[in-house]
Parts: C-alpha cells; sequence; structure tokens
C-alpha cells in the first residue's frame, strides 16, 4: 500500500509539473508575444472553466461525493482562500507582461520562505531545522541573480513579489481547509466553491480595470479564431493545475509543495529560454495540429 501511495503521490507531482509548466508558458505568450493585455479577465475565465468543470466533475460524473458546507465561518474562509488565489493569479499575470518567465519564476523561487513564514503564523507549525536551513541557499540565490538581471521592471517585480506572497498564503490556507477535522473538504469540493467565488471578485475588476474586454476578444476572434482555441485550452489546463495543486497539497503539505514548485520554475526557467525565440511558432503550429 505504500508503495502504491507513493507512485500516485509522484504522479500526482509529475502532473500538476507538466500542467503548471504548460499554463505559465500560454500565459506568457498571450500577454505578452500574442498582446492579449488582459490578465483579469484571463484569470477570471480559468475560474470560470474551474467553476463549470468542477460541477461536471462532481455532479454528473460523480467522482467525489458532493459535500456542502456547514458554516458560515468556513464560507468566509473560503471565501478568503478564493480572494487570495485571484491577487496570486492576477499579480503574477501582470507580472509576465513585464518580465521574462525565467525571472518570473526566479522570484517566485523564494515562495517556500514565505510559506514557512505564514505556516508558523498561523498554525504554529515548525518544520525540521533541516528545512529552514536549505530555505536558505535558495533565497539568497535568487536575489544574488536577480541583482544583474537585465530585464528588470521595477512594477513587475513588485507585482511578482505579491503574487509570491499570496500563494504561499494561499498554499497554507488551503492546507488549513482541506486538513481540518471540523471543516474538512476534499480538493474537489473545495475547488468547487472556491472557483465561483474567485468570479464574483473578479467580475468587477475585469469590467472596471479592462474595459470593453468582451468587444475586444470578439473582434480579435472575428481576425484570428485561434484567439479563442487558446482561451478555452488555456482555461482547460488552468482547471487542470488547481485540481492537481490542491492534491499535491492534501497529500503532501503546503511547504513542501512550494519545494516542488521551485524545480517546476527551474525547468521553466530552461524552457522558456530555449522556447523565447520560438514560441509564436511553436504555439500556431500545436493548434494547427489540434484543428486537424
Amino acid at each position: 500500500m505504500k508503495g502504491k501511495s507513493k507512485l500516485f503521490t509522484i504522479g500526482l507531482v509529475a502532473a500538476w509539473y507538466s500542467s503548471n509548466i504548460g499554463v505559465l508558458l500560454l500565459n506568457k505568450y498571450l500577454l505578452s508575444n500574442y498582446g492579449f493585455k488582459y490578465p483579469i479577465f484571463l484569470t477570471m475565465c480559468h475560474m470560470t472553466a474551474c467553476s463549470l468543470l468542477s460541477y461536471i466533475a462532481i455532479a454528473w460524473m460523480k467522482m467525489v461525493p458532493m459535500q456542502t458546507i456547514r458554516s458560515r465561518v468556513q464560507f468566509f474562509k473560503i471565501s478568503a482562500l478564493s480572494l487570495v488565489f485571484c491577487v496570486s493569479v492576477v499579480f503574477g499575470n501582470i507580472s509576465l507582461r513585464f518580465l521574462p518567465v525565467s525571472f518570473n519564476q526566479a522570484v517566485g523561487a523564494t515562495t517556500p520562505f514565505f510559506t514557512a513564514v505564514f505556516a508558523y503564523l498561523m498554525t504554529m507549525k515548525r518544520e525540521a531545522w533541516l528545512t529552514y536551513v536549505t530555505l536558505i541557499p535558495v533565497v539568497t540565490g535568487v536575489i544574488i541573480a536577480s541583482g544583474g538581471e537585465p530585464s528588470f521592471h521595477l512594477f513587475g517585480f513588485i507585482m511578482c513579489v505579491a503574487a509570491t506572497g499570496a500563494r504561499a498564503l494561499k498554499s497554507v490556507l488551503q492546507g488549513i481547509l482541506l486538513s481540518s477535522e471540523g471543516e474538512k473538504l476534499n480538493s474537489m469540493n473545495l475547488l468547487l466553491y472556491m472557483a465561483p467565488i474567485a468570479v464574483v471578485f473578479l467580475l468587477p475588476a475585469t469590467l472596471i480595470m479592462e474595459e470593453n474586454v468582451v468587444g475586444i476578444t470578439i473582434a480579435l476572434a472575428r481576425d484570428d479564431m485561434k484567439i479563442i482555441l487558446y482561451l478555452l485550452f488555456n482555461s482547460a489546463l488552468a482547471y487542470f493545475v488547481n485540481l492537481t495543486n490542491f492534491l499535491v497539497t492534501k497529500h503532501t503539505s503546503a511547504l513542501t509543495l512550494q519545494v516542488y514548485y521551485i524545480l517546476t520554475q527551474v525547468f521553466t526557467c530552461y524552457t522558456g529560454k530555449k522556447m523565447a525565440g520560438s514560441l509564436e511558432s511553436w504555439m500556431h503550429h500545436r493548434v494547427n495540429t489540434l484543428c486537424v
């Protein structure tokens, strides 16, 4: 049983790695290379897809039993998680407009540090001293590497740091909601309730800060229908990222998830640099293949 459990966890981590890298590169392509400069609307598309696909998976396909929200306090915690999640994704997407993927991920490598701090402040949970020691060279290395970044942009850097802190806080909050005996929700039900609340937060922000984005998207689609395919595929992939994110947190811990995230960032940095010159042609090739 232990062997099967380890294989299952490895499979979850691998699925999370691949989907996380894929959605990050596609976000970068849409927001920077393609010129679709609407990060809040893009995040709302992600959350809308998560709402619909979660409901289909639970209510129609019966993948897991549907759970109900038990109290106002639990609803408040889920709403807080949704708000923090929106902040992390929106700020992260905004930073991608100003920073290269490699630098964005280098800054994001400090997430385990923030996670350890928030975990201690909110749950008084202490990790082994060796865990904290291993975080020191990671943070130090990121600071040194960021110092000579030629593409440094102050606003993008601030957004990236804010997204990193919010991502760490989200991991701790979702770990509490997934493990608390009094308010325990399985990962798929948590996503089912969290995603619609996130849409409620994002809709007014989209209407106010990204005026007429729907009309602009329709106009873009008339010139290039591939934008619809990009958004649909990106949104579906975002659902898979969030689902595997919750599952990995449940089967490991918030801090372990963020340590895994560093490895994803290293691979993404390498992949992003290798694909920087050919990302647009690669995306067109993939979409043409999907159309066939």
